[in-house]
């Protein structure tokens, strides 16, 4: 029988399946399931506060993983056959390169300002701001009220009022 942590992710397996589906794992979220799986079997990570949020992380972050990894290699490919034409050439013609390189780093900034607030918030607010999913079905997605929903889009939109504010007085 799983204790901890894996006794967690079993009981929550339908609804990190639901989660890595809405995020856009598609036919991989089983194979998703599977690594966590793996994973908490070679080494549970010991003082997880809150288990749950971990699990979604950790979900996202494989998903996130085999996205860019998936990216890079049908990228060597394309280049392997299209003769190599260089990294630089994806990129925006129009746009300097410091002003690309300064828009990479905001992006990560408020990346990581949305990471900082957990899994949940950064799930609803992505849900909502960048893929157009109403709050109403984001708070049936997640099993939570509509209110719930509502206050980690306040939450959100503080955070990254705050970070727009920092960054504009830079």
């Amino acid at each position: 029988m799983a204790v901890g942590l894996a006794a967690i992710f079993l009981e929550n397996r339908p609804a990190l399946l639901r989660f890595l589906r809405a995020r856009g794992a598609g036919d991989d979220a089983e194979d998703l399931c599977q690594d966590i799986w793996m994973k908490l079997e070679t080494r549970e990570p010991e003082d997880v506060t809150e288990p749950l949020p971990y699990l979604y992380r950790m979900a996202n972050n494989l998903m996130l993983d085999r996205y860019r990894s998936t990216t890079r290699r049908e990228k060597r490919e394309q280049d392997w056959a299209g003769g190599g034409t260089g990294v630089m050439s994806d990129v925006a013609n129009d746009v300097p390169v410091d002003e690309q390189l300064i828009a990479a780093q905001r992006l990560e900034q408020a990346e990581a300002v949305l990471r900082a607030l957990g899994p949940r918030v950064e799930m609803v607010f992505r849900r909502f701001r960048m893929e157009g999913i109403g709050q109403r079905a984001i708070a049936e997605e997640l099993g939570v009220s509509l209110t719930t929903v509502e206050k980690d889009l306040q939450k959100a939109y503080r955070a990254m009022l705050t970070l727009k504010q920092k960054l504009d007085t830079e």
